[in-house]
């Protein structure tokens, strides 16, 4: 999980919100390794050609479409062409989008890649310039469009068997109160009132990944906080409820497929 550093490479990252994570990036060859993430991540290639494994598939991104990678599918990201890759992504919690869809299965897009007009046009509101600060009610008018517009182009029927929207969503409550200490899933059927099983079920139908993922992600997203804040790695691996450094790092990898230190690099090359 380590590289060199290129001098062509930079990442930028848009400030000011709390709900959504906004980057701006390129790279001239190998940009990710193959990594998964509990969260829509939804792109723009703005120059170059953008190509990523994803689903037993070569894909590959030009201007003009929308990538709409699912939670946790497995993707790396690289340059199709020795002019390397520039691009736009919005990282979406599927908790925002689930008051909006109603506690109903997740869209899926097929192939990571839509040539839909419908989703090009509401999710260009996120994808704007990160030059462009987003207003809290237009935030929250744009998540409601691209909920609106992924379950439009997704055209998937979900059959008629119920979800329990509000015990998975007490789960992940509490996953979120607690995240730094260890849960069982047996803590969760007690706070959920839902038995595990079916817990664990709605869980990934509802938010795209397992309860445990869920927690390992919300440890991950404070552990970059930390480390942006200048905390030591194995500092920072106790502080958000890792074993140790190497425990984190090993799942910093798996979900953003890059090293902690080249992912810091590149945010300090930026500033």
């Amino acid at each position: 999980m380590t590289r060199p550093a290129s001098a062509f490479d930079w990442m930028s990252r848009a400030p000011g919100s709390s709900k959504l994570e906004r980057i701006e990036a390129f790279f001239g060859g190998q940009g990710y390794d193959l990594h998964r993430h509990d969260t829509y991540a939804i792109g723009r290639t703005l120059a170059g050609v953008q190509s990523f494994h994803y689903r037993r598939g070569l894909r590959h991104s030009l201007p003009g479409g929308t990538l709409v990678l699912h939670p946790d599918e497995v993707h790396d990201g690289q340059a199709g062409d020795e002019s390397g890759f520039h691009y736009r992504m919005v990282y979406v919690e599927p908790a925002l989008l689930q008051p909006i869809l109603g506690g109903k299965p997740l869209p899926f897009i097929r192939d990571g890649l839509s040539s839909d007009p419908r989703l090009f046009a509401a999710s260009q509101g996120l994808l704007q310039s990160l030059d462009c600060p987003l207003d809290p009610l237009e935030e929250d008018d744009a998540l409601f469009d691209l909920a609106m517009a992924l379950a439009a182009a997704s055209g998937t029927r979900h059959g008629r068997k119920a979800l329990d929207y509000p015990a998975a969503e007490r789960a992940r409550a509490h996953i979120l109160e607690g995240f730094r200490h260890p849960l069982s899933l047996a803590e969760l059927e007690r706070v959920s009132g839902r038995d595990r099983w079916s817990l664990s079920r709605d869980f990934r139908a509802l938010y795209g990944t397992s309860p445990y993922r869920y927690l390992t992600l919300r440890r991950l997203e404070q552990a970059r906080h930390l480390l942006l804040g200048g905390f030591g790695l194995a500092d920072v691996a106790v502080t958000v409820g890792f074993s140790d450094q190497s425990h984190l790092t090993r799942h910093f990898g798996k979900t953003y497929g890059l090293s902690p230190a080249y992912w810091l690099r590149m945010q300090k090359a930026n500033r």
